[in-house]
């Protein structure tokens, strides 16, 4: 039983990934500093496992808290790191926030790393570090694009900051995990996409209008060089991905130091919003009120990945249909209901 640091590990894609390392047999230790999830998802993971695991409450810039972690909790052999900020739009508008949280908690996270001889690392990135790609499924070996967004740029840094490390001979283990468009939520409804405030993602924001929270949904362009005029995602499944985190740390643990991969997590096909609506519309039966609006700044028109290095390399592939990541999602906002 390895104990695993999951910084985030409260938060949407961390909860669901804590799930996944127990059920994987491992020891996840929880860091979260609230910023933009709820103490409830504890109660719903512990609901889940049966196990109430080791949590932390700190800001992954505080070096002296996050040292504390690493002291208090003997040899952990690996990181999980979720912990950021993740808003496309809010990030255009407070860069520096983004810029100095994001990046910040990596490299005091990866010099505490080196001072207490971790080497699996597990990064959070985003296929948003290919930009607007010329060439689609986007593989591995796409060439960075001129980020769209504050965020995107952030994954663009900590990826290259997390390449430096290893080539520096830091003996590191490092996998980054690009990931495309979760959505969905686990099958048992106890935890699943939880924003605070006013969603940023489309699914969160289909549920809470299907279930009146919100009046109406907006789609942000219908004019863009796709089939239907809207934007194109990979969507994947939240318990997928979360998967895909346990088997990148298998093959972390198994290369010797120093290393840095990258993988794409997703389908490997793209959905646009408007099939994302039918689709829903269809699983739940229920009619969304949504309008056509201007588009968003920072929003790529068109991205899905090519996932063969992920699904030969770590032997991952992603299982769930986007009707059952809607369902799951589905019941996951009318267990929210409930609970009001």
């Amino acid at each position: 039983m390895a104990k695993i640091l999951v910084t985030g590990g409260a938060g949407f894609i961390g909860s669901h990934t804590v799930v996944a390392l127990h059920e994987a047999g491992h020891q996840p230790i929880i860091v979260d500093d609230f910023s933009n999830s709820d103490i409830k998802v504890l109660e719903g993971i512990s609901q889940i496992t049966g196990v109430s695991f080791p949590f932390y409450q700190i800001d992954c810039n505080d070096k002296n808290a996050l040292s504390k972690v690493f002291e208090n909790e003997k040899n952990i052999e690996g990181v999980i790191h979720f912990a950021a900020f993740k808003a496309v739009g809010e990030s255009v508008e407070q860069p520096l926030k983004y810029y100095h949280n994001n990046v910040g908690s990596l490299v005091t996270l990866l010099e505490i790393m080196q001072v207490y001889s971790v080497t699996q690392l597990v990064f959070s990135s985003s296929c948003t570090v290919y930009g607007n790609p010329d060439e689609l499924p986007v593989s591995e070996k796409t060439p960075y694009q001129n980020a769209t967004s504050p965020y995107g740029n952030t994954k663009v840094i900590c990826e290259q900051i997390i390449k430096d490390a290893a080539a520096s001979g830091q003996r590191i283990n490092a996998v980054l995990l690009r990931y495309f468009n979760p959505i969905g939520a686990h099958p048992s409804a106890l935890i699943g996409e939880l924003p605070l405030g006013v969603p940023n993602n489309l699914v969160p924001f289909i549920t809470q209008t299907a279930a009146g929270w919100r009046a109406q949904l907006t789609v942000y362009g219908n004019n863009y060089n796709t089939a239907d005029g809207t934007c194109i995602r990979d969507y994947i499944h939240v318990v997928d991905l979360a998967k895909a985190h346990i088997a990148a740390l298998g093959w972390a643990e198994k290369q010797r130091p120093s290393v840095c991969e990258a993988f794409n997590i997703g389908t490997g096909k793209g959905n646009s919003v408007m099939e994302v609506i039918k689709t829903f519309e269809k699983v739940s039966q229920t009619s969304l009120n949504y309008r056509i609006g201007q588009r968003r700044q920072g929003d790529v028109e068109t991205i899905y990945g090519n996932v063969d290095k992920a699904n030969q390399t770590l032997n991952w592939e992603a299982k769930y249909s986007l009707e059952e990541a809607l369902t799951h999602a589905w019941k996951w906002q009318n267990e929210l209901e409930e609970q009001i």
